[in-house]
């Protein structure tokens, strides 16, 4: 009687219990990166600390016999070091001619930021940031792009596949596409890495380190490929891999994080929709409808509809099974028509509960 009366009010209070339960995961989401973070500086602090103080020590005492032995004044330590420091750039060539320019280019829209160089005039850091301003959106849009052309292409490729073996389902679902996109950004990670590790004169674990590094946009700086030999100007081969392996590196990840947002996305959209008819259902003064994640919703995310009985259905089943008559339900009775056989229409081996009973 109360719902009846008013309709507005139940309306109100399901609308209420749904931003509740979205708050309540939101802030399940924060606690658990806090907590992640917490954990992260834990185990950074137990690996790294101890081996920073033992090389803390080592240098200090190089920079100690080194001053004692030269008889080096404190001013003229730090100028050398000064020196050093800003001569490592240069290593590589000149870092702002154009191939220099263009790596550092792709840098910023890719938004990795090794920190091997950067702008020292003025009008390169205000260049640098409005060129970033407009840069990196337009990366975003491109690199999303052409992940969704490889999700599309990975799509076709699987569903061919499974034409070809015979299977029964020959869709590509969300699954399918991300171990796709897995096994190809593995195989990028583990070719480049064999490749700059050829070409830099790093160790194979190095190398994997900074394609890991490099294509999920951390870009430490510790290591960075074309920075010796002069390899901007003498090597335009091996420049052109690197911003290949960096473009389409990070294009392939992109598909990735595409399929993960779509997944999450997809979950919001089905939250939103089942609140929404649970809140027109309450205010007509009807039962809220109980869903199954597994059950109503299909690979693709999309809502079962008119998936249910009525009392005047003659295929009503006679038993306590609630499913749809899946060819692996063995719990069936027979049916009030006897010329009735779900598993005549319905080839799927899952057992579909019904969204109402």
């Amino acid at each position: 009687m109360l719902i009846e009366s008013y309709p507005q009010t139940a309306f109100e209070f399901v609308v209420h219990c749904a931003m509740k339960r979205q708050n309540v995961r939101t802030l399940s989401l924060v606690v658990c990166t806090f907590t992640y973070l917490l954990i992260g500086a834990a185990v950074f602090d137990s690996l790294e600390s101890q081996t920073e103080a033992r090389r803390w020590e080592f240098l200090q005492a190089i920079k100690n016999n080194f001053v004692e032995k030269y008889n080096v004044s404190a001013e003229d330590y730090r100028m050398i070091e000064i020196v050093i420091i800003e001569n490592k750039p240069h290593k590589a060539g000149p870092q702002w001619k154009f191939a220099g320019a263009f790596y550092f280019a792709t840098v910023v829209l890719a938004m990795i930021g090794y920190g091997h160089s950067t702008p020292t005039t003025v009008a390169g850091k205000l260049f640098t940031m409005f060129y970033a301003m407009v840069g990196i959106p337009l990366g975003l849009v491109m690199f999303q792009s052409i992940g969704e052309r490889l999700n599309k292409f990975a799509s076709v490729i699987i569903r061919r596949a499974k034409r070809a073996s015979g299977a029964r389902c020959t869709d590509a679902t969300e699954m399918n596409l991300m171990l796709a996109t897995g096994m190809l950004s593995s195989i990028i990670i583990t070719t480049g890495a064999a490749v700059f590790s050829r070409y830099e004169g790093w160790s194979y674990f190095d190398s994997f380190y900074y394609c890991f590094v490099t294509l999920t946009t951390i870009g430490f700086g510790d290591y960075v490929a074309l920075q010796n030999d002069q390899a901007l100007t003498n090597k335009p081969g091996y420049v052109a891999l690197s911003l290949v392996f960096i473009l389409f590196g990070l294009a392939v990840v992109a598909a990735s994080i595409n399929l993960l947002v779509l997944r999450f996305m997809t979950m919001q959209a089905e939250d939103a929709k089942r609140d929404e008819q649970d809140a027109q259902n309450l205010a007509a003064g009807n039962q809220p409808l109980t869903y199954d994640d597994e059950s109503t919703y299909n690979m693709q995310g999309k809502l079962l509809e008119n998936n249910y009985t009525t009392e005047n259905d003659e295929t009503v089943s006679l038993c306590s099974c609630t499913c749809m008559g899946g060819t692996r339900c063995l719990n069936h009775e027979p049916f009030v028509d006897p010329d009735f056989q779900p598993m005549d229409i319905i080839e799927s081996t899952l057992c579909l509960k019904r969204a109402s009973v």
